[in-house]
């Protein structure tokens, strides 16, 4: 009687259980190594946002920067790392797995030549376009000179960025198609570093000081793109730029690339319905909501977008092999991760906002009323988290397979839900008084989110691409029973927003420490007594 491969002890299913568990270590370890560059990233994108507050506060210079820089930054999430990103590493990934070397290195240079041509371009329509753009984005600018003009003259030295981030990106998945995730996960430092030196010694010297920001974002951009060509050297993968847009892999590129700019960036376009709005709820609260966002967004971005970009390359090979019990095990993989880092993340935000933001931004031209305020946003913001961080995961998931219609319908169904509850909240907290008003736009977009997440996952277990595998309840219960042990710790030790407000940096950002030492201890203790190991995600995948 032949020996099943499939059993644990059989010398196949030994070699089969063994090939899975260094599956999981790579991911585990890739998935690592982009986590420490983006938690480098975050700290020095703090950094920078302390800066941003304690020089700029919650103005109009800061309201009319955030609106310059979120065109390009927005349109980067579609020519960039969002919607590109989607269309070409699947396509990357089946060129190298089915087609020899020249093949690959030739659509590479396709995909360089036609997007840098259109690129190119689209930035130089952009600064033309400058007063449109900033009418568009921020109405509530117009009959406001000072932040309308500021942010016009800013606008067309910051779209150019969106020209550099793109190419950037485009290197950076040639990169990950590699396996090479550290240079692409390092090159935002760049972009914080040079930011960070513009505030502090550029902006002084300037009549304009604000106009040192949008200098800083152009020159880094530049930079970026000069970071990645050594690494790109190395593996014999810099491209040569052609002009080639009826090539068969850009074709495929575009055609994934055109509903994915939607899928992808939901979330991006949520944020920017919320600027909109917040720029006609009056001077600083476009800026309050960025001093959140950019809050909720460490541990989004150190763990959500790390965890996307190392399992998107994995999830297309597996794809373009048909390897689909893989696949499944790689989704369910980052989902229980996600249950298990996002989760207190969303926690310790929630409880601790105020302390949280009067520790990080609090002083200078950013006052004790813009702590109370950027804490409600910021309370509002996480309760989404988990519904950002699974969207971060699960739209991937459907891009891979290289459905892009799928995303396509979520965004429309969440986008129409966060645009309802933003004008709806907005409306009844104006008309009720409430200073708070920027809050209830943060929470739309959280909730969209969730409804986004939602839907992502109820498409997946229609496909039958994850289902019911075991150990989830068990996973569940152990997060909330440690989540409870970490509030009950963390409300012993916190203390009332106005000693916060009273103490010192030093003496805040010491206590805030031991704050948030003593809640994360919690919880990972707790779980370890419940009997979660380390192990059980390492061979998640197998």
């Amino acid at each position: 009687m032949a020996q099943d491969p499939t059993r644990k002890n059989s010398p196949q299913g030994r070699a089969q259980s063994a090939q899975a568990s260094g599956f999981g270590r790579r991911l585990l370890q890739s998935t690592s190594l982009v986590s420490f560059m983006t938690l480098l990233s975050r700290i020095l994108g703090l950094v920078r946002d302390v800066v941003f507050a304690r020089f700029f506060g919650a103005t109009i210079v800061m309201d009319a920067f955030i609106v310059a820089n979120r065109i390009p930054n927005m349109l980067r999430r579609f020519f960039a790392e969002g919607a590109f990103s989607q269309g070409f590493v699947p396509v990357m990934a089946r060129y190298r797995e089915q087609r020899d070397h020249d093949d690959a290195r030739e659509f590479v240079d396709a995909v360089a030549g036609t997007l840098g041509l259109l690129l190119f371009l689209l930035t130089l329509v952009g600064v033309v376009a400058a007063p449109l753009l900033v009418l568009v984005v921020a109405p509530g600018f117009v009959g406001d000179d000072g932040r309308f003009d500021l942010a016009t003259a800013m606008l067309r030295f910051t779209f150019p960025y969106l020209f550099f981030v793109s190419l950037t990106a485009f290197a950076g998945g040639v990169l990950n198609t590699y396996g090479k995730f550290g240079a692409p996960a390092f090159t935002p430092v760049i972009l914080n570093v040079v930011l960070i030196a513009s505030a502090l010694w550029l902006a002084p010297q300037l009549e304009e000081p604000g106009m040192a920001l949008a200098y800083a974002v152009f020159i880094a951009g530049a930079v970026q793109l000069a970071f990645q060509l050594p690494f790109l050297a190395k593996i014999h993968a810099v491209p040569r730029p052609r002009w080639r847009p009826r090539h068969e892999g850009v074709r495929r590129v575009v055609t994934l690339m055109l509903p994915a700019i939607f899928g992808s960036s939901v979330a991006q376009i949520n944020v920017l319905l919320g600027g909109i709005i917040a720029s006609l709820l009056g001077v600083g609260k476009i800026s309050l909501l960025y001093y959140s966002d950019r809050l909720m967004e460490f541990p989004l971005g150190l763990f959500g977008i790390a965890l996307a970009t190392v399992t998107l390359p994995y999830l297309s090979r597996q794809a373009a092999n048909r390897s689909m019990r893989e696949f499944a095990d790689t989704v369910d993989w980052s989902m229980r991760l996600v249950v298990l880092i996002a989760t207190p993340a969303a926690v310790g935000l929630i409880v601790l906002a105020g302390p949280l933001v009067a520790t990080i931004f609090y002083g200078g031209e950013f006052t004790a009323f813009d702590v109370e305020m950027a804490a409600l946003s910021l309370q509002a913001f996480a309760a989404g988290l988990i519904g950002f961080s699974f969207v971060k995961i699960l739209a991937p998931a459907y891009f891979a397979r290289e459905d892009t219609k799928t995303p396509v319908r979520v965004g429309l169904i969440a986008l129409a839900v966060n645009f309802t509850l933003s004008v709806i909240l907005a409306y009844v907290l104006t008309q009720a008084g409430y200073a708070g008003t920027h809050a209830g736009l943060a929470l739309a977009i959280s909730i969209a989110a969730i409804v986004n997440a939602w839907l992502l996952y109820r498409g997946l277990r229609r496909d039958g691409v994850v289902s019911e595998s075991q150990g989830w309840l068990a996973l569940l219960l152990r997060v909330i029973a440690a989540n409870a042990v970490m509030v009950i710790g963390i409300r012993y030790l916190d203390r009332p927003l106005d000693w916060w407000l009273a103490a010192g940096v030093l003496e805040r950002a010491w206590w805030l420490g031991v704050v948030v030492t003593v809640g994360v201890v919690a919880y990972f203790a707790v779980l370890w007594l419940l009997g979660t190991r380390v192990r059980h995600f390492r061979h998640g995948t197998g």
